[in-house]
């Protein structure tokens, strides 16, 4: 036997090592990727586009009636409260809480008006928390209203909606 075999030294096994390890985590990340859905990744990319517009039209007509709400959520028993104010007081109002990266996360909730000026009340069937894109829709004369924030949200505090200006309003960048 050649005492100075390639086979004998450690590098050539370590150069080795590497390219297999390499190779070994090429192969995983094709599994995963064939595995997994591009959850994120939008089909329609022009409708949505379009949708934006609708969007931001909705929002404008909210800041023009000066809505804006508080909102509050108890963790225990779900139970959703808010307080409007502006000049659209509508029966009913839709609450969405959207996660940004899992859909299977978001909620929607229908809160009713109470009875007392501004106020409305809904339930959640599950508890929410953390980074979300809130979502409040009411209509005024047929005309759809929407106020749109992302919040973080915390069990026992209150989180204020209509409160910060518009992309592209105030020096604020557009999208």
């Amino acid at each position: 036997m050649n005492p100075h075999a390639w086979y004998r030294h450690r590098w050539p096994w370590l150069i080795f090592g590497l390219m297999a390890a390499s190779i070994g985590a090429t192969l995983l990340m094709v599994f995963i990727s064939l595995r997994q859905a591009d959850g994120l990744v939008n089909d329609h990319y022009y409708a949505a586009g379009l949708g934006i517009d609708r969007s931001l039209e909705r929002e404008q007509r909210a800041r023009q009636l000066g809505q804006q709400a508080l909102l509050r959520i108890d963790s225990l028993t779900g139970q959703v409260d808010l307080q409007l104010g502006g000049n659209s007081q509508p029966q009913t109002l839709t609450l969405n809480l959207l996660s940004p990266t899992q859909p299977d996360r978001d909620s929607q909730v229908v809160l009713n008006f109470s009875g007392q000026p501004g106020h409305y009340l809904g339930h959640l069937q599950a508890p929410v928390s953390g980074r979300r894109f809130v979502e409040l829709l009411g209509e005024q004369n047929g005309q759809p209203w929407r106020l749109f924030e992302e919040q973080w949200l915390r069990p026992g505090t209150a989180t204020r909606l209509g409160d910060e200006p518009l992309r592209g309003e105030l020096g604020q960048p557009a999208p």
